[in-house]
């Protein structure tokens, strides 16, 4: 199960209606629509279907609506558990895989945007850094908690006027020997 919630994670998209579901509880994909509107329905549906076939995905209830049943989605596994096991378990291989899957996400996304034509890279804001620190577990815990705390109001913006989906992605890489 693990290579299945690693490959959908890798997808951002796929990524953010997996991180909606667990932030919801349970949703159906007219709720997801409406949400991440400048998803294409199509793609969408295909990807809840998918996660449905592998899974990642459960339906907990069915209602009739005009006509027609809507299905109401919840995850098919424990989003925080699967996390745990990887950590309690210091499972090197699987978090490798994460950490692997999580690159090739961002790699996807740059060469989608590379592959645009008349890309803006200072209008359109991208780029990327690599800022080596020295610091304590609690020095690092700290910060990473002020940058929590920086970004939580952007994370509930809904799309429209000059709001456009980005991803902020922040990587601490483990230490040095």
């Amino acid at each position: 199960m693990n290579e299945k919630i690693f490959f959908h994670l890798s997808n951002p998209v796929k990524a953010k209606l997996i991180l909606e579901i667990q932030e919801q509880g349970q949703v159906t994909t007219g709720q997801l629509t409406e949400k991440f509107s400048q998803i294409p329905q199509a793609t969408l549906y295909r990807y809840v279907k998918k996660m449905l076939t592998d899974g990642l995905l459960k339906v907990v209830e069915e209602r009739p609506v005009r006509g027609t049943v809507e299905k109401i989605y919840a995850l098919g596994f424990d989003f925080i558990d699967n996390n745990k096991k990887v950590i309690e378990e210091n499972d090197g291989n699987a978090y490798f895989q994460m950490a692997t899957l999580y690159m090739l996400g961002i790699l996807t996304e740059f060469k989608e945007y590379a592959d645009r034509t008349n890309i803006d890279l200072l209008g359109d804001c991208s780029g990327f850094s690599h800022v080596p620190v020295y610091a304590t577990t609690e020095e690092l815990t700290e910060t990473l908690m002020k940058i929590k705390d920086v970004l939580s109001p952007l994370i509930n913006n809904t799309p429209g006027g000059e709001r456009r989906l980005r991803n902020l992605c922040i990587i601490t890489t483990p230490p040095k020997k």
